[in-house]
């Protein structure tokens, strides 16, 4: 009985926890200025993306399963907006293996997976800075010995001021919730 209650409670903490980390993203990923270089070589930073509504996950390139169904994910929600939506949305998607996801290796990914670079950035960054982004976005994550990482799969919508306003662990397709708030959030971005 007693280990049942402190599990409850142990469990209890966790969300609270969960509903803080959700509750503190009031504050922009912009004010990270986290240094990225995207899949071209291109130098930016998260800042560079201020005044588009943007889709942001992380990712590695080997990962076999879940990392490319969050490109599914995405593609799938995508596919859900009109063109015009489709144009004002932006994807990052920045590694957590910054020591095997060079710019040649983003480079090859964005390129088999046909995606449009001219609105999703696969990008990397230093060890230092993927810890800091995972955690604004609420992200776990661990490298295990063989070279993979175990982590959460979210997909994580940031308005155009960089506030996130919402979040999906759905990648068995469009999370009709989340489309929802996508196509709010660039309506809302295409009247300010």
């Amino acid at each position: 009985m007693n280990r049942r209650r402190a599990l409850g409670f142990l469990l209890a903490c966790a969300a609270l926890v969960g509903a803080h980390s959700a509750a503190a993203t009031n504050e922009s990923i912009y004010a990270l200025g986290t240094p990225l270089t995207d899949q071209s070589g291109r130098a930016f930073t998260l800042g560079d993306k201020q005044g588009t509504p943007m889709i942001v996950s992380m990712f590695y390139t080997s990962c076999q399963f879940v990392c490319p169904m969050l490109v599914d994910a995405i593609r799938a929600t995508e596919q859900k907006l009109s063109d015009p939506e489709r144009q004002r949305l932006n994807v990052l998607l920045v590694s957590f293996d910054p020591a095997h996801d060079i710019v040649e290796v983003l480079g090859k990914t964005a390129a088999g997976r046909q995606l449009d670079t001219r609105r999703w950035s696969l990008a990397r960054t230093d060890a230092r800075n993927v810890r800091k982004l995972a955690a604004m976005l609420d992200i776990q994550y661990r490298a295990l010995d063989n070279g993979d990482f175990n982590h959460s799969t979210v997909l994580v919508l940031v308005d155009a001021n960089g506030r996130i306003v919402g979040r999906t662990t759905e990648l068995s397709g469009a999370d009709p919730a989340f489309v929802k708030l996508v196509k709010t959030t660039l309506g809302d971005a295409a009247r300010h």
